[in-house]
């Protein structure tokens, strides 16, 4: 060790930590520390290796720093976020841009590299003073993998060691056994709440910045509480291992991973799916009858010439908004548990029970939530009546609690070879619950580019509205659009066998506004795309794939719901609507020369060969083609 780095980690570590630090032998692990310890002046220093005294250690710190609280059942605990420290800060979450780079990121939120630099150094400055702090180490996938990136956070918030001691795996153990080679290369994180107020939150909002160095693989994440903005191996990670595959040739989605199972053919078939908020993405992966491996992020890797999967994460950090015993049953019952479960941003009843917002229980009138002392009725400042819980409250719990995970594809070190990907959007009118594209390319760019999510006049007061949402990535996409749409393309074209790719939509509606099948049709779509991978289905063509032919339906409605699915709302679904799939494909277009001025000429050429074609077929068959009326 350097003596100068030296003599600032000895005077704020204790024996114990010291000497974990010492044992890493790591000077990029050493200079990070020591730099902030020097720069945001922290009373103390703790280091959390694997073991589960420390990590019992960061629990006790949490509640007697009063970051959280204990509720009725032991293990579980409740966390509140100030009032109006509820979402991601979108705004001032930017990219820190060297110049010559510049011009290739303005389509981003950016900021120049050394203005970002010297802001966010002058707000982070002295920013921890009085407070204790913490170092852990962390994977991004399983540790000792060819997935895995190791991480180190750096906080003087213990609910976001606590929380990412749940959502991701402890790898103190696995930066000890690192290479000489490898000991710089991590992703790093330091994060401070800032100043708090007598109920714990964050006063300076107004200096709220999240600011991420995908050049340096550091994000620096000041005055903030609510997880999406402090914990930096969530979303934070994900823009820079999105930046990182886009230049060494793999891919990391937003997606989920699970196992659709054939009990029939004793068979397991792995998907990824994206979908973007509200599109199914969730209620998907958690289909029942089916396996989950992880609910929100995937790392893709080409080994041995497998398209191959893991879930980056341990745990899931759920919308805990509406899960009820009904809808949600497996997270519900997990949720009744006496286990480790952090609730952030719900109600804390008078029982100490948690409560939120379409429970599917009684709830009562008066408690404590992220507004402070509650009852129903009260208002805020500006007289906005104040719900029991936050719309965006959520649940931090591991995955290995589910019955339904499926523990040989989220242990595996290698990932899962994945065989289907489902892009699911929200639409009334357009896409058809499934189909299945020519190819990998035409999946990227019929099904995965083109994902909208249909806005309604209840949430935001336009109904109809389509939002673009490529590849349900938009918020975390670290480079050029058009860039990382073709990484896709090449990437999926780099295995020997590529997964097929299917569009899903889940939204249909009768001209009445009324939904055409339930929610739990999507397990019929799932098993028709499990069938086309293993050739057991015959299609009918479309102008954009194929889709499935009634009788197939029709059977296996019946098999897994026991409904009688109607020709005449198969056809409805499955009918091809020319026009709006021309409408479609020409917002495509202008949101990526909008997003991506330099997107290759490429994507529009065969955006513009796909219009070409469809007003072929209006021309020969009609402006809407019934199921198996198309001849291409």
């Amino acid at each position: 060790m350097k003596t100068n780095f030296d003599i600032v980690l000895k005077a704020k570590l204790d024996d114990t930590s010291y000497r974990k630090i010492a044992a890493l032998k790591n000077p990029k692990v050493t200079e990070f520390m020591a730099t902030f310890i020097e720069h945001c002046e922290p009373s103390s220093v703790f280091v959390c290796d694997d073991s589960e005294a420390d990590i019992q250690y960061i629990r006790d710190k949490a509640l007697s720093l009063g970051e959280e609280k204990v509720l009725a059942k032991s293990k579980q605990t409740i966390h509140w976020d100030a009032y109006n420290d509820q979402a991601r800060d979108k705004v001032n979450t930017r990219f820190m841009v060297y110049k010559e780079n510049l011009e290739r990121m303005k389509s981003l939120n950016s900021i120049e590299h050394e203005e970002g630099l010297k802001e966010i150094m002058q707000i982070s400055k002295g920013i921890m003073k009085g407070k204790p702090a913490v170092v852990l180490f962390f994977s991004e996938g399983p540790t000792e993998s060819p997935f895995t990136i190791p991480c180190m956070q750096f906080t003087d918030s213990w609910y976001v060691a606590h929380s990412e001691l749940i959502l991701y795996r402890s790898a103190y153990s696995h930066f000890l056994k690192m290479k000489e080679a490898e000991k710089g290369e991590f992703f790093r994180f330091i994060h401070s709440a800032g100043q708090l107020n007598e109920r714990g939150n964050t006063i300076n909002l107004d200096k709220r910045r999240i600011y991420m160095d995908t050049q340096n693989n550091i994000v620096y994440s000041m005055n903030n509480q609510y997880a999406g903005n402090s914990i930096g191996l969530k979303k934070h990670s994900m823009r820079l291992a999105i930046n990182k595959a886009g230049n060494e040739g793999w891919l990391c989605e937003h997606m989920f991973v699970m196992a659709a199972i054939n009990e029939d053919k004793n068979r397991k078939t792995y998907f990824c799916g994206a979908y973007p908020s509200a599109c199914g993405k969730t209620s998907t992966a958690m289909i029942p009858g089916e396996k989950i491996v992880g609910d929100d992020i995937a790392y893709f890797r080409n080994i041995n010439g497998e398209f191959r999967a893991v879930n980056v994460e341990f745990g899931m950090f759920g919308i805990i908004k509406d899960v009820n015993a009904k809808d949600d049953p497996v997270i519900f019952e997990n949720l009744m548990k006496d286990q480790e479960i952090i609730f952030s941003n719900v109600l804390m009843g008078p029982d100490n029970n948690p409560y939120w917002q379409g429970m599917g229980v009684d709830t009562p009138d008066s408690g404590d939530n992220h507004f402070g002392k509650w009852q129903k009725g009260i208002k805020d400042a500006s007289g906005k009546e104040v719900p029991l819980a936050h719309s965006n409250s959520r649940y931090t719990m591991r995955l290995d609690y589910l019955d339904n995970i499926d523990k040989e594809g989220f242990e595996s070190k290698n990932g899962v070879m994945v065989e289907g990907i489902l892009y699911g959007g929200r639409d009334s009118d357009i896409t058809v619950p499934v189909e299945e594209s020519r190819d990998w390319k035409d999946g990227i760019l019929l099904k995965a580019a083109t994902l909208e999510s249909e806005t309604t006049s209840a949430t935001l007061g336009a109904e109809g509205v389509r939002k673009p949402s490529p590849m349900a990535n938009m918020d975390f996409v670290s480079y050029p659009l058009g860039e990382y749409t073709m990484n896709n393309i090449k990437f999926g074209q780099s295995v020997k066998n590529t997964p097929k790719v299917f569009s899903n939509n889940y939204f249909m509606r009768r001209p009445d506004g009324s939904f055409v099948t339930s929610k739990l049709a999507k397990r019929v779509w799932l098993h028709w795309a499990e069938g086309r991978i293993h050739d057991e289905y015959d299609a009918y063509e479309t102008p954009t794939g194929k889709i499935p032919m009634y009788e197939d339906l029709k059977a296996l409605f019946k098999k897994y719901l026991d409904e009688d699915f109607s020709k005449e709302d198969y056809t409805y679904l499955f009918t091809f609507r020319c026009t709006k799939w021309i409408d479609k494909l020409e917002r495509a277009k202008a949101f990526y020369a909008k997003m991506d001025p330099n997107t290759p000429k490429e994507i529009y050429d065969y955006w513009d060969g796909a219009i070409a074609k469809i007003k072929a077929a209006r021309e020969k068959f009609g402006d809407e083609i019934k199921p198996g009326c198309y001849q291409d």
